[in-house]
């Protein structure tokens, strides 16, 4: 068996590097609010129960509405939604097991095209519809009430 101050020392660099990685998040998310990104949580697993929901920050990128995860160590983002492929089947308001897991004051949207629900705040979701309303001409834009 190791000694005390080997085992005080690695238990000391396990808790300092997992708070580097916390660190890192934060940091992460922190600039992506800065470059002008919206709390967005999002679920790809309908459950009825309320469960599944992820928080993260999404950004419009031209014709793409690109979603990256709080709590991700991926680089990139993880989802990317087209504008051309994207439809609103339904809109919402979050049930209470599942308002626990957005932001405030949040409507859910069912897609279709990518099989996904979105919530976000009202000012968001005003920003989205306008996004969507934006396509180039010539192109009708899907739309539920």
């Amino acid at each position: 068996m190791g000694s005390p101050v080997l085992l005080l020392a690695v238990a000391f660099g396990l808790l300092l590097g997992a708070a580097l990685v916390v660190g890192a998040l934060a940091w992460r998310r922190l600039r992506e609010l800065r470059a002008g990104g919206i709390d967005v949580a999002l679920r790809v697993r309908k459950d009825g129960g309320g469960r599944g929901w992820h928080l993260g920050v999404a950004h419009y990128r031209g014709e793409e509405f690109a979603w990256y995860r709080v709590l991700s160590l991926r680089s990139g983002p993880n989802w990317v939604i087209n504008r051309r492929d994207v439809e609103i089947a339904q809109r919402r308001e979050p049930s209470v097991a599942e308002a626990y897991a957005m932001p405030t004051g949040s409507t859910v949207l069912d897609l279709t095209g990518p099989e996904l629900e979105l919530a976000m705040s009202t000012d968001a979701l005003t920003g989205f519809l306008s996004w969507l309303e934006s396509a180039p001409p010539g192109r009708s834009v899907p739309w539920a009430s």
